[in-house]
């Protein structure tokens, strides 16, 4: 397919483009405003809001007294109270104000006395670990003998690696908007991942079938994973309001409220001892991972395993064993985040590559590429074959097209003569796999509707974000239709029009809904396509629809106008609307057992990053960016180099910069782009140079595409290693350089003040 701009393109930029807040409001709506605890762990001794009720505009103060179904939610168990009588983490929302100004919701929710005893809150991995407070049991997934071969491996290195959390920072914040319509059916408009996920909750709260709740998404201004369950808790507030008052109830968070109140990236550590020998070849990997789920399970079994998963990356390692276990902290439930725990995998298995070859004083891109999976009889350690190993070629390519030897001698060069600017470059892999991990979500749905003038009307189970899936979506069906674009309109997600959906999550958004998208086309060209064959005098398997026209093979002059077609097929009674589904094929995993293969196929990709760092103060910049990646044969060029683009610098931020901080009471510290540093265009290098893999289809996708949401997420992990190579400089390149993550400017100096004591010891500092 051709590059097309985004479907909303000109709407984004021109400010004309719609979100839930933008709805007009329907007369005499109320808004909710939450009370927050200013505890991270208590107990709610007593709830006073008579106070609230007499101020002017307030109209109801929603408890827990007011549901007549589930008092509690939550995506895998329902483990999360609307209205908890047991605080577990900081600002949690008691209860809610309902008034006719967003001012009177908050001077009610002001004027609300909660009486509190006070309890020791669990912060952090190692807390919760000595606690003894987990959310799952232990998974394990293993492969040959870990044990037998670290005892025997000529060298062996032991650590720990963590990496913080990281806040969605959407542009649009959780916000719905609940109404009732005249047959007192509850109507959500919702910025949300997952519309099917929100209306089964609200269902459940408000005691109602869940026929009689219909939940909408136009657009959401991000989501990365932050609106995949956690917009649902907002959206059954908004519908609680409304069956209890009547009127329409919006809920939106502001800037402070929505990163205090929802989940972040899992913080993760990792726990390693590896075995390698003097080539730098690993042998065998013990790997405990930790994951901080914070005080409610969410989707943390699920992310914990995909970074189980994903903690070989792209390496063959013949003896492996990898254990993680999900630990309950006094913080917000921490929830899905792009790359879904593949990151924090991948991390760890790069930060390990990268001390041996340290330790072994060799290029940390040549024992990369020596661990690399072979081509054939590649097996994971949770013993799914991998057919189709790209990553030989794509990093032979990058090397190449990056000059990656030729500049990484320039560097070494400038950094033995320079004092104190020291550059680094480093080449990193990814490996990813594509499909919800949980077999039943691989499933999806679409409705096509041809109307009698030739205008086509396409409803699918996916939800817009901004990555440009209505785009993707609108072209798959005008290219099996044989159309042009601007005869497909792009309707709302809507549960009324497609049911049952999964999320449009784990990178499988276009996957799936466009294979429904094609299918349910498909139907609609077979009817047509017999139509055009009694109009053309030919057999129906000899039409052809290119150019909004049907033509025979044996007749392309001859053809029928999509028009006349349409209107023709509709004065003989032809059906002009299909349904598609489509489920993904031969996928399945026991997490029991460990083993099973859970992804359809693989992403592959991988980055050359090249920084300069300021040794006195620890400031650096990104100088240049080469990207080569797997997109497959990439259903939209133009959206899909956006994407790497986006993905990379989130990445970037997670890694380096953007650092949450909670404090010794379970407060975030970090709650405004006052406190929290996203990148800004500053931060993206001056030369970003993204290419796509060329000859590149794949069978297994929509018209031979790939996946493209989150691998490119991991592509930043070659910024942090620049970093690390920048340091190692400031020695002889052999003693280890250990970061945390993020690696912002205070960690940098403490990794460069402790190679240059380290260094001092030995006799090769730089000055």
């Amino acid at each position: 397919m051709n590059s097309r701009p985004h479907e909303s393109a000109v709407a984004h930029v021109t400010g004309a483009a719609k979100y839930t807040l933008d709805f007009l409001e329907p007369q005499g709506m109320l808004v909710a405003y939450p009370v927050q605890a200013p505890y991270a762990h208590a107990r709610v001794k007593k709830l006073n809001f008579s106070a609230a009720l007499e101020i002017d505009g307030v109209v109801h103060v929603l408890t827990e007294a007011d549901i007549r179904g589930e008092t509690h939610i939550g995506a895998i168990v329902h483990d999360e109270a609307l209205f908890p009588k047991l605080i577990e983490h900081y600002g949690q929302a008691v209860c809610w104000v309902l008034a006719e100004s967003e001012s009177a919701a908050r001077a009610g929710a002001n004027a609300i006395q909660v009486e509190y005893d006070v309890l020791e809150p669990i912060l952090g991995i190692a807390a919760a670990e000595k606690a003894e407070a987990f959310l799952t049991d232990e998974f394990c997934m293993t492969r040959g003998d870990a044990k037998t071969n670290l005892e025997t491996s000529q060298y062996r290195l032991a650590g720990e690696v963590f990496v913080g959390a990281q806040d969605h920072f959407y542009l649009e914040t959780q916000v719905s908007l609940a109404l009732l319509d005249e047959n007192q059916q509850v109507i959500i408009h919702c910025s949300t991942q997952h519309p099917t996920e929100v209306q089964t909750l609200v269902a459940k709260v408000l005691d109602l079938p869940r026929a009689q709740v219909t939940v909408q998404c136009l657009r959401m201004g991000g989501g990365f994973g932050g609106k995949e369950t956690q917009a649902a808790m907002y959206a059954c507030i908004a519908a609680l309001g409304v069956q209890m008052t009547g009127k329409a109830v919006r809920v939106r968070l502001n800037r402070h409220q929505d990163m205090q109140l929802t989940g972040k990236r899992h913080p993760m550590l990792a726990r390693f001892d590896v075995g390698y020998n003097q080539a730098g070849k690993l042998e065998a990997l013990q790997l405990q991972i930790l994951s901080d789920g914070g005080c409610a399970l969410d989707l943390s079994e699920a992310i914990l395993l995909r970074a189980m998963f994903h903690a070989d990356n792209c390496y063959n390692i013949p003896n492996i064993v990898v254990t993680g276990r999900v630990v309950k902290t006094n913080t917000v439930s921490h929830t899905a985040f792009r790359g879904f725990g593949g990151p924090q995998g991948m991390v760890f298995i790069e930060d390990i590559l990268a001390r041996v070859a340290l330790n072994l004083g060799k290029p940390a891109h040549e024992v990369r590429a020596l661990n690399f999976y072979p081509l054939e009889n590649a097996i994971t350690h949770y013993a799914q074959p991998i057919p189709d190993v790209r990553i030989h070629r794509i990093w032979q390519e990058l090397l190449e097209t990056s000059q990656f030897e030729h500049r990484l001698h320039d560097i070494e060069t400038l950094n033995s003569s320079h004092p104190f600017l020291h550059r680094g470059i480093a080449i990193t892999p990814v490996k990813f796999g594509i499909s919800f991990t949980t077999t039943f979500l691989n499933q999806a749905g679409a409705l096509v509707n041809i109307y009698a003038d030739g205008s086509v009307q396409l409803n699918h189970g996916g939800t817009e974000m901004g990555q440009g899936l209505h785009s993707k979506m609108q072209s798959i069906a005008a290219q099996t239709l044989g159309i042009s674009h601007d005869r497909v309109r792009i309707m709302p997600t809507s549960t009324d029009k497609v049911p049952n959906t999964s999320a449009t999550a784990a990178s499988s958004g276009a996957d799936l809904n466009g294979a429904a998208v094609r299918n349910a086309c498909q139907a609609l060209k077979e009817r047509l396509a017999e139509v055009a064959a009694r109009v053309l005098g030919v057999p129906s398997e000899d039409i052809r629809f290119v150019n909004n026209q049907a033509f025979a093979l044996q007749k392309p002059s001859e053809g029928i106008s999509w028009e006349k077609l349409i209107s023709k097929a509709y004065l003989e009674r032809v059906s002009l609307s299909s349904t598609g589904f489509f489920r993904t094929p031969d996928i399945h995993f026991d997490k029991v057992l460990g083993r099973g293969e859970p992804f359809r196929y693989f992403a592959w990709g991988a980055c050359v990053s090249e920084v300069e760092l300021d040794t006195l103060t620890g400031m650096w910049h990104l100088n240049r960016v080469d990207i080569l990646h797997d997109c497959g044969q990439s259903l939209n060029p133009l959206l899909d180099k956006g994407q790497i683009e986006g993905g990379f610098v989130q990445g970037m931020g997670w890694l380096t910069m953007e650092e949450m901080v909670w404090d010794d009471t379970g407060r975030l510290r970090t709650f405004a782009p006052s406190t929290y540093k996203i990148p800004t265009l500053h931060d993206v290098p001056h030369d970003f140079r993204v290419t796509l893999l060329e000859n590149a289809s794949h069978e297994a996708a929509v018209l031979g595409s790939k996946a493209v949401g989150e691998p490119p997420f991991m592509l930043a992990i070659a910024v942090r290693e620049a970093l690390r190579h920048a340091i190692s400089s400031l020695g002889n390149g052999t003693v280890d350089v250990a970061l945390l993550a993020p690696s912002t400017p205070e960690v940098l100096l403490e990794a460069i003040e402790n190679m240059k004591m380290h260094s001092s010891e030995i006799g090769i500092v730089k000055e």
